[in-house]
Parts: C-alpha cells; structure tokens; sequence
C-alpha cells in the first residue's frame, strides 16, 4: 500500500523538532500523535524487529492523553512533552526490562532510569519500549537470541548495523521522531549511515554515562544522538548533555543548542581527507568515492578539502586500541562468567573479548594507554592544519543480515571480527565529537555515510558543519526507505 494511503504518514513524516513545534502549538494532540505511531509500529515492526519490549498500546494513549491535559491546563514538560520515545536495549529505563540482547540478562527489571532516560523524561517525552541490540551491543550487526535480527530500512534483507541498529532503523522507518543511543566502536555512527540519518559520538564527557560499575577507566563507550536531521540531534544532546557529580569525568560546559546549529562559513573549513589511511583500511567499492562525492559538495561551496595522514602507524593504534577494548569488554562481562555454564549461553565473539581481556595484564595497559597517548598528541597535530577530519563511516556497505559479520573485505581476510569497521576507532580513541552525515547511494541503493571529526570538545563546530552540509545533500535525505 503506498504511503499516501496511510493517514499517520504526515503526523510520523515531521522531525522532532517540528513535532515538539506542533504539539505545543496544538496543533495536533499527544493522543493522535501516539496514535499514528503505534500504527504504524504495528504495520512496520513485525518485518523489521527495530522496537522491543513495547508497552501495551492502552497505557501509552492514556500517557498521552495525560500529556494532552496538562498542555491544557499551561503545563508543558519540556520540548519532548507527549512525543513517543524508545531507549537502546543498553540502558536502564524504569519499568521495561533491560536485556542487552542475552538470556543471561534477558528481563532484568531495572528500578530507576539511568541518567540520560531520566533527562529525557524530564523534557516530556513518553517511553514505549526498547530499540533492539547485538548481544552485549558486541559488533555492528544487531542480532540477538532474545529478539532476532534487526532488518536495514531500505532493504530487509540487509543489516541495519549497530550496536544502535534498532534505534537507526526506528528513526528511518518513522517509528520515532529522534532516537538514543551509544557509541563504542561507532554504535551510534556505523547504524546512521546505514538508515541514512545523523549520528553524534560526543566528546568524551559530554554525556555522562550512569549508571556506571566504574567511572574512571571505562570512558571509551558514551551515550548520544540520532536523528533524521542535525537540529533533532542538536536538540537531544542537549537535554542528554550535562555535568553530573556522579560520573567525576563529565563535562562541566553547558552545550549551547542554538549555536550548534548555526551555518558553518564553508570558505573558512578546512577538511582533512583521510580516506583509507594510505591503503590501511580495507573498503568495498564506492565507498570511498561516495565520500569523495560528498566532500566534493563542501568544496562546491568554498571549503578546503586536502588530503591528510595520520602521522602514525595504523596498525600499531589498533593493537593498542584492542588491548583498551578487551580489558573493558571483559571486565563487563566476568561477572556473567563467574559460573562456567554460562559460557553456553553467550555468543563466541563476546567469549572471544572476554578471553583475549583475561590474558591482558597491567603492563600491557599501561603500554596501550603510553600508544593512545601518541596517537591523541598526533590529531592534535593535525587540528593544527585543518578544523576536521573526515572518513568513511563504514568501510563495507550493508550486507546480508543471515552474516555474522564480514570475514573479508575483497581479497583481505579480517582477522577480528569487528577488523571490518576499523574506521570508527579514532574519534572514540581520541574522545573527540564525531558526525555520521550521509555520504550517498551505492546501485543497490543501500545508503553509507562519512564520518566528520572535531578537535576535542568542538561538538558545536562538528555540529554547524554537518547542518551547513545537510542543506548541501537534499537529494539524499529525499530517498526514504520504501514503505
């Protein structure tokens, strides 16, 4: 049935901030809000396995009509008052179990809201349930024993990436107005360029993380944003964005909304193209080229695009950045491994993580930290030439969702099982904010994206860049899944 036909297609077409826009001007209700989305949740959901743990659709619209009588009375929440919202399988959310995609988890009950739920309660928004994960979020491809596979929008047969696969393919399926996330190894990025949305990895700190079993050493993992256009993503790291006491490495600067989505001055951008890392980064045809062709737009417009290297040795930052990765996964995953039976009941590329961690000893992560010093002292010395930095988001397209993973990328074997998206882990490594933006179509017209870098704690500038280049890329963000 064409779109058309469906009279929620106009309420779930609108962004974030237009709906919030409508609903406190009245001109539609929380109720027919609610209503239209679980709609077409029902119609869409079963094919794509995006949401889990929905709430009963009659809990949801009484929720909505109590948001519909407090804006009558002149009480709003916030700018998500009465809009649907959906929490990554990873974080807690008061009343809806939190199952990370594993049996050993599976309806784990949490008591309260982690921090960035709770913010998001506060400014009014209603949750309906979850946004499916890989097991543990472990690998960009979501798939999982509890739930099953998430399907990419534009082509069921395809990943829809991760570990925020559920929650990208919610935002390009219009089963939600704008959608959380978490980014370890590119979760909230790799998912975005798959659905052809934006995803914000924000600077390390910016979005505090609780709760949390250690504060200090884990803070290569951080929750943000995604969204159909810049302004929704700018709009929900604000409210995700804050100090907190609790989590002692958070950001004490306040994030300035409006100012992140202000134009950029291209004639003044200065971009560092740092394409496959002189050969190092194995990428599927047209890859590169869609990125090319994206850069070419920003050039169109007056910015300065060069060619850019890294000034270290790739391999010697990978090897660092699994020692950091394996002694973090593991560490989360021990206590699940206390009883030996359990090993059964978890998928092998986490077994994998967890036995390459145990081998790690404190000298090797010191010896890592000594190459992630490096590494973070070398970008620095790139942001002295250029303002960002740019790269493929991912380095293979959308492949066949019955795959675990990509063993190879043309005649390279890859050697882990996330070697194939390598390309993620220098914003992560180097705590910087870093933007999915869409980058192009290949002939299959499954989507990719390019990934723009900031200097440290630039979110903002990262942020008017990728709104300066939205209106670059009409085209693209015309291309909707097929419905």
């Amino acid at each position: 049935m064409p779109a058309s036909a469906h009279q929620d297609d106009a309420i779930t077409a609108l962004g974030a901030c237009a709906l919030s826009d409508a609903i406190h001007a009245r001109r539609m209700s929380c109720h027919e809000v609610m209503q239209a989305y679980l709609e077409r949740i029902h119609r869409l959901n079963p094919r794509y396995q995006a949401l889990v743990s929905l709430r009963p659709d009659t809990e949801l619209l009484a929720e909505a009509r109590a948001c519909d009588a407090e804006l009558a009375r002149g009480q709003p929440r916030g700018w998500m008052h009465g809009m649907p919202q959906a929490i990554k399988d990873l974080a807690d959310a008061r009343g809806l179990p939190t199952s990370a995609g594993s049996p050993l988890v599976q309806g784990t009950l949490p008591q309260h809201d982690g921090l960035m739920v709770a913010r998001m309660r506060a400014t009014g928004c209603i949750v309906i349930g979850k946004t499916n994960v890989p097991e543990f979020g472990l690998g960009s491809h979501t798939f999982n024993a509890v739930f099953g596979t998430t399907a990419n929008a534009y082509d069921d047969s395809k990943s829809a990436g991760g570990s925020s696969g559920g929650a990208a393919a919610a935002l390009a399926l219009r089963l939600l107005p704008v959608a959380d996330g978490s980014d370890f190894m590119g979760s909230l990025r790799n998912p975005a360029a798959w659905a052809n949305c934006f995803g914000l990895r924000p600077s390390q700190g910016r979005v505090p993380l609780e709760p949390a079993r250690d504060a200090w050493i884990s803070q290569l993992g951080t929750e943000g944003p995604m969204g159909r256009s810049v302004r929704d993503v700018a709009q929900l790291l604000g409210t995700q964005a804050g100090y907190s006491r609790h989590s002692p490495l958070s950001l004490g600067s306040s994030f300035n909304v409006a100012a992140a989505t202000h134009a950029a001055d291209l004639k003044r951008l200065r971009v560092g193209w740092l394409g496959n890392l002189d050969g190092h980064l194995a990428t599927e045809p047209g890859i590169l080229e869609a990125c090319e062709d994206a850069l070419h737009r920003l050039e169109s417009e007056g910015a300065l695009v060069e060619p850019a290297q890294l000034a270290m040795d790739a391999e010697r930052v990978w090897r660092a950045w699994l020692t950091w990765r394996q002694v973090l996964v593991g560490a989360r995953l021990r206590p699940l491994l206390a009883r030996e039976e359990n090993r059964k009941l978890m998928k092998p590329e986490a077994l994998w993580e967890y036995d390459q961690g145990r081998d790690c000893s404190a000298a090797d992560l010191m010896e890592a930290s000594v190459v992630r010093t490096e590494f973070h002292a070398a970008m620095l010395g790139l942001f002295q030439r250029f303002d960002l930095l740019a790269l493929p988001t991912a380095q293979v397209w959308p492949f066949d969702k019955a795959r675990r993973w990509p063993d190879a990328i043309g005649e390279r074997a890859m050697d882990t099982y996330h070697r194939w998206m390598e390309t993620v882990i220098y914003a992560t490594f180097g705590g910087l904010p870093c933007a999915s933006v869409p980058a192009g179509f290949n002939a299959a017209g499954l989507p990719t994206g390019m990934q723009l870098i900031g200097p440290p704690r630039a979110d903002a500038a990262v942020l008017q860049a990728a709104a300066t280049y939205e209106a670059l890329i009409a085209d693209l963000l015309a291309a909707t899944p097929p419905d």
